[in-house]
């Protein structure tokens, strides 16, 4: 109880989209650096470094830009931004804050000087080479300007000589600092780059492994094992029994020595569209190879698989099959079969094929039945057999 409390708080707090969740993490890393220097300047004002009301006002205007990022970033108006992370102005937000620090600190100024070079390493993140060269630019320009008018209006604790190394200082690392973390960050976009398309890649992968790329039916190996985990479900629970049906249809050679192999493909492609509209989401279609197709019937006897065949074969029967070849219709020939989980998938799918051929023999354009193998029982404890209309091949 006590953890989904303390989550829905966290979500509340940084958000549930990942990747706002994140900006606000990174912003409040960094603000946690500067609350600390809040606590340093009361520790300077203590000391005497520091006027107590220049500290006042920094303090506030700490608090005041860690809020402000805090409510831009949670409230998702940063994402009407090309970076929505607001690197730069973010950067040059806090580097304004430190170079006011600067002017203010008296004779400790010079420990503010390492706050510019963990603000720009902030910049790895998402920092742009345009965006490297206006922070860095800004640092220098900014903190010339505050090192002259602290010499003039106090000498004492900001002298002429020390200001020129702190100066030359920063003109020198500062744009050091500022190139390489914009470096790293082109570094880390080529990267994540690289990891989207590889992921791209895996997905097409995946999909050339279980799919059939002319019809985008599941293919053989993939349908193998959804079998497979079919039958461990129904020797798991004993429940979700399933059907098989193996589909060929008619004189399809005729059709590619007739029309072309063109004409062929399209036949195949909307056998697959139409028989997938007829069948319930549970069923499954595979492309088994060549124009035959095997159907997975979930949760249903031989005889509401029969009802679903013929549904499919009506939807058949009354749709154009190629633009090519308006006047072109098809039908197919099915053996239907129920799987005992007592028997391999093999014999079963062996049994659908017997009765395909059967279908064939029979004329072609219907459905003929195969019973599955009769589980061992007692006299007493076997059921009427039912009578079918179907062939059947015991």
């Amino acid at each position: 109880m006590q953890t989904s409390a303390t989550s829905s708080l966290a979500n509340w707090l940084l958000s549930t989209d990942p990747k706002q969740r994140l900006r606000i993490q990174r912003s409040l890393l960094a603000a946690n650096v500067f609350l600390a220097c809040c606590g340093l300047q009361a520790y300077a004002v203590w000391m005497g470094f520091m006027n107590a009301q220049d500290a006042t006002w920094l303090s506030g205007a700490i608090v005041a830009n860690c809020l402000l990022w805090y409510a831009v970033l949670r409230s998702g108006l940063n994402q009407r931004f090309a970076d929505p992370a607001l690197t730069l102005p973010q950067i040059l937000a806090a580097l304004t804050i430190i170079i006011g620090a600067y002017a203010v600190t008296g004779p400790v100024h010079g420990s503010t000087m390492m706050l510019l070079v963990l603000v720009l390493v902030f910049g790895v993140f998402n920092l742009q080479p345009r965006g490297a060269r206006i922070a860095a630019g800004y640092t220098v320009v900014a903190m010339g300007v505050a090192q002259g008018l602290m010499m003039a209006r106090d000498p004492v604790n900001y002298p002429f000589k020390l200001e020129i190394v702190h100066f030359l200082l920063t003109a020198a690392i500062v744009p050091t600092i500022s190139s390489l973390a914009a470096q790293l960050s082109s570094l880390r976009a080529r990267l994540q780059s690289q990891k989207d398309e590889l992921g791209q890649a895996l997905v097409r992968i995946q999909i050339l492994a279980t799919r059939d790329e002319l019809t985008g039916l599941v293919n053989r190996r993939h349908m193998m094992d959804v079998l497979h985990q079919h039958r461990k479900r129904l020797e798991r629970t004993g429940h979700h029994r399933f059907c098989l049906a193996l589909i060929d249809l008619d004189h399809f050679k005729r059709v590619n020595d007739t029309h072309g192999h063109g004409v062929g493909d399209e036949v195949l492609r909307n056998f697959a569209v139409i028989a997938q509209k007829a069948l319930r989401d549970t069923d499954v279609l595979a492309r088994w190879g060549g124009e035959e197709f095997l159907m997975l019937l979930n949760d249903t006897s031989t005889e509401q698989a029969n009802v679903g065949l013929e549904r499919v074969r009506d939807m058949i029967a009354g749709a154009p099959m190629s633009s090519a070849v308006p006047e072109l219709r098809a039908t197919f020939s099915a053996g239907l079969t129920a799987y005992d989980c007592a028997e391999p998938l093999d014999a079963c799918i062996e049994r659908a094929d017997r009765a395909l051929y059967a279908a064939k023999a029979a004329g072609r354009n219907r459905t003929a039945m195969a019973q599955a193998p009769a589980p061992a029982s007692t006299p007493a404890d076997a059921a009427p057999q039912r009578q079918s209309d179907a062939a059947s091949i015991l």
